[in-house]
């Protein structure tokens, strides 16, 4: 048994990415290699087993031979829609979560998480200046909650982690770690100059 056992990391990937064009954003290159496969090297040694959450090009992640899961509601509603799929159909204790679009994700995740979680069912990445609710560990006790939360036609990330009771987890020390991609600029701007 590894000290990850019982989580299930997953990268979402379900967006629409409107900043990036419309463009699938987890399949962008960022020096040859596609966003969502950085995010998933960097959780698969933090995790127990991983999971992608997806709405398009659903045979291109399949072709990862991780399980694909897409959203169970309609009109891209945002991150917990991907939550709440992932949760609905996967069986885990805690699930690891994390943007496609976050290439950098530090090597301590899983394990800070789990060291300062406490009691909380949800604890979110803080890098000093700004929460990163996205990157978040989430126990599955909260599937009930974040259906209400979602039926009722909330989609606030932040708002809902709050409600459960989660709180942040200060990775300031490696701030950088949290940088995401939003536009093709940005993209640009990181690759690796030969």
């Amino acid at each position: 048994m590894n000290q990850y056992h019982g989580i299930t990391g997953v990268v979402l990937a379900g967006g629409k990415a409107s900043r990036m064009g419309g463009k699938d954003k987890g399949l962008q290159e960022l020096n040859g290699i596609p966003l969502w496969v950085h995010v998933a090297k960097a959780l698969a040694v933090q995790t127990d087993s991983l999971a992608i959450s997806a709405n398009r090009s659903l045979p291109v992640y399949r072709e990862s031979g991780y399980p694909v899961i897409q959203d169970s509601l309609n009109d891209y509603p945002g991150p917990l829609a991907g939550m709440l799929a992932v949760l609905q159909q996967t069986d885990s204790e805690w699930y690891l979560f994390c943007p496609c679009d976050t290439p950098f994700i530090p090597a301590c995740l899983s394990e800070r998480f789990v060291q300062q979680k406490g009691d909380a069912v949800a604890v979110w990445a803080h890098d000093g200046d700004r929460d990163h609710p996205a990157v978040v560990l989430l126990n599955r006790v909260i599937l009930p909650d974040l259906e209400n939360y979602l039926a009722a036609g909330e989609r606030r990330v932040m708002l809902f982690l709050r409600q459960i009771g989660g709180h942040p987890v200060d990775f300031s020390d490696v701030k950088s770690a949290f940088i995401n991609v939003n536009t093709e600029e940005e993209l640009q701007h990181m690759q690796e100059k030969p």
